[in-house]
This record gives C-alpha cells, structure tokens and sequence, in this order.
C-alpha cells in the first residue's frame, strides 16, 4: 500500500521530469501594453493596437441585460462568425477606462466570450472585432444600470 509520503515523493519526480523535457506549460504573460486599460475612448485604444476606423457591423453580436439591477456584475457577451478575426473587445463607453475586456482569437478558439463588467452608470456597451487585416468592426447596445458597480 502507498501512503501519501511516496505518493508526494512520486509526484514531485515526476513533475520535474516533465519539466525538463519542457512539458509544463510557462507562466503566462500578458502581451498587452497596459497603458490600453487606462484609455478613455474607442477610438484610442483601437489606434494602440493597429486598428483602422471603427464601423458597426451586424456580423459582430453582443448580448446583455437591457437593465442591470446591479453594475458590479453585469453578464455581458461577445461573438462573431467572421473568419479572420484578431481579437475580440468588450468596451463601455462611460466607464473610467472604456476597454473591459480583451480577447486573442486563432482558429483554435471560437470567437464567442461572455464574462461580467463592472458599470458604473448607464451606458453603450460594444463588442469589437479586431481582424487580422487591421478593420475594426464593432456592435453596441445600451445597458441601463440601477445600482452602480463604482462606488455607486
């Protein structure tokens, strides 16, 4: 019978011989300039990471609550079915910092997110496609907020 000391012991050895044979995975590093996360409109933090000119498009979807009892956590998704997609965004116009959320897409990972934003008042909230040819396509929607998630 193996008790729990041989079992660490085991464990442990094997961990690091997957480690040498550089198995395990490394920590994982944002590759985003933090500076995006302190912009203050679209237009901004879309020109930082080698955008064009924003245009809505019906090809990118957002989903949301038209009004959010609480803006600490409103539920919030994104998706396209455009082929090349770069990146997807979730924006909201009237927070502090407009960038919410920031997405990589490959061919490895279905372009659809849903995550939860925090909202200090009413405002457009946009999902933005980033393409790998530099268009910016985005979809808005309004979401009304009855208690404010910033210190509201």
């Amino acid at each position: 019978m193996i008790n729990r000391r041989d079992m660490l012991s085991r464990s442990a050895a094997v961990v690091a011989m997957l480690g040498s044979a550089g198995l395990l995975p490394t920590a994982a590093q944002a590759a985003y300039n933090a500076a995006v996360f302190d912009m203050k409109t679209m237009a901004e933090v879309v020109k930082a990471l080698g955008g064009s000119a924003p245009t809505e498009s019906k090809d990118v979807t957002i989903t949301g609550p038209d009004i959010a009892e609480n803006g600490a956590v409103v539920p919030i998704g994104v998706a396209t079915t455009l082929p090349g997609v770069k990146r997807l965004m979730v924006m909201v116009e009237k927070n502090p910092s407009v960038l919410s959320a920031i997405f990589d897409v490959s061919d490895a990972v279905e372009p659809n997110f849903a995550t939860r934003v925090k909202m200090g008042q009413s405002s457009n909230v946009m999902a933005v496609a980033l393409m790998n040819d530099g268009k910016v396509l985005f979809a808005q929607k309004e979401v009304k907020v009855t208690l404010g998630g910033c210190g509201g």
